[in-house]
């Protein structure tokens, strides 16, 4: 049986459920690497997992595929380890993995065949629905709408392991959507790359915003939607409108900042501003008061200096930021911020330090707030579960994994909720 080992984000983990299905051809004892390019040490951890799983089991055949193997596929062809390195292009087509399962029982490099199969990400033009029933071992289920991204920001390989965008057509998020709340699903999240840049590539170029509404109204069974993380300067009209008014639409947006410093920000290539972060923060919660904010930020980009580090960390009290992703940065091969003054390690290590403490400190200051509150908790494992605000709970009693139940909070130990 094929084993699936995933790294990075929330579209690997969706991506990797179609491979898990696709790859079950492949010989038995084979292991699918599906990697992660975003940092340095995404990309190490792999090569690291690669390594043990070799040594824990040296008759296993490991295949790599994901961003790292896009961006950079022949430091992984050079792996002992490895006898396959599939592109992103690829991955989740059915005749790359049927090469793969008749490569992989002959002799390899036979009649000149590659152990790369790594094509041209940028010539994707187009992005289809793959069909799944739900994620394994996951309470809520995702939706892929949308992949690749148009936005060249100075720190970022994502393109180069991604593509440019692309949008699934709305018809088709629709009938997933439906497909999986037939399925037993309550919950479902809408995930991509880039998602608030949804449609810019499909007929008539409709927005998040319209396809939010529509699965709304033409799912009505569906009990909670949930956004992945979302570009604000992106958001359109009909997405904050969703927001204010639909109920099912859940009050907890995390979003792309990545430094609270104008200067910064330009060199970065992003396209908003930190008054722009402030105002549709602001925005949003003057359209639905509950509504509850995570954020990515990075620490020590190049140039950074103490003065412009001390605007991230103002970014989270201004923001009201509960849920705080900080990446320390990572120079990344062939990005312009490669080629830009560098921080010091040390420094960038202190700094993100300094950062996932003032996101504790807000995290823990909105637990406080939540004590007495009534919220509804979808499942995730027996006695864990989240809320609408996407915070985590501790119940009480065990639960099945998927349903919903309404608990009141009576305390938190800083990280969780614990109920009553």
């Amino acid at each position: 049986m094929t084993e699936v080992v995933t790294f990075g984000c929330r579209l690997n983990a969706y991506e990797s459920e179609v491979v898990r299905r696709e790859a079950a051809r492949l010989p038995d004892d084979t292991i699918v690497i599906n990697t992660c390019a975003v940092t340095a040490e995404a990309v190490r951890q792999a090569r690291q997992t690669i390594r043990r799983l070799k040594r824990e089991r040296p008759g296993a055949r490991i295949v790599v595929t994901g961003c790292a193997a896009q961006t950079e596929p022949q430091s992984f062809a050079s792996m002992a380890e490895v006898e396959r390195v599939l592109g992103n292009g690829e991955k989740l087509s059915p005749a790359a993995w049927a090469e793969t399962a008749a490569y992989l029982a002959r002799d390899f490099g036979v009649g000149g065949e590659e152990k790369v199969v790594v094509n041209d990400i940028m010539a994707v033009r187009e992005t289809a629905l793959h069909l799944v029933d739900g994620l394994e071992g996951r309470a809520r289920a995702f939706v892929q709408v949308q992949n690749g991204c148009d936005h060249r920001c100075t720190f970022c390989i994502i393109p180069y392991g991604r593509g440019n965008s692309r949008s699934v057509p709305m018809g088709d998020v629709v009938a997933q959507v439906r497909r999986l709340v037939a399925h037993g699903f309550r919950e479902v999240v809408l995930t991509g790359v880039d998602i608030t840049s949804y449609g810019s590539n499909l007929p008539g170029a409709p927005r998040l915003g319209t396809l939010v509404k529509n699965i709304l109204k033409h799912v009505p069974e569906l009990e909670r939607l949930r956004l992945s993380s979302i570009d604000s300067i992106e958001a359109d009209r009909d997405l904050l409108d969703a927001i204010g008014g639909e109920a099912r639409l859940m009050p907890h947006l995390h979003l792309s900042l990545q430094s609270g410093d104008d200067t910064i920000l330009k060199r970065m290539k992003r396209r908003h501003l930190h008054a722009d972060a402030i105002a549709f923060t602001a925005q949003l919660h003057r359209l639905r008061p509950d509504v509850v904010f995570g954020g990515d930020i990075i620490a020590g980009f190049p140039t950074e200096t103490e003065e412009m580090f001390a605007r991230s960390l103002d970014l989270v009290d201004d923001c009201g930021l509960t849920h705080l992703h900080v990446f320390p940065f990572s120079p990344r091969p062939g990005t312009p911020a490669t080629r830009m003054p560098q921080v010091r390690r040390e420094v960038i290590k202190e700094r993100a330090r300094r950062l996932r403490q003032k996101g504790d400190e807000a995290l823990r200051r909105h637990l406080d707030g939540e004590i007495g509150a009534t919220r509804q908790v979808l499942v995730e494992s027996g006695q864990t579960g989240r809320t609408e605000h996407f915070l985590s709970v501790r119940l009480a009693a065990a639960h099945d994994p998927g349903t919903i139940v309404q608990v009141a909070m009576a305390g938190h130990d800083g990280r969780q909720l614990l109920a009553a």
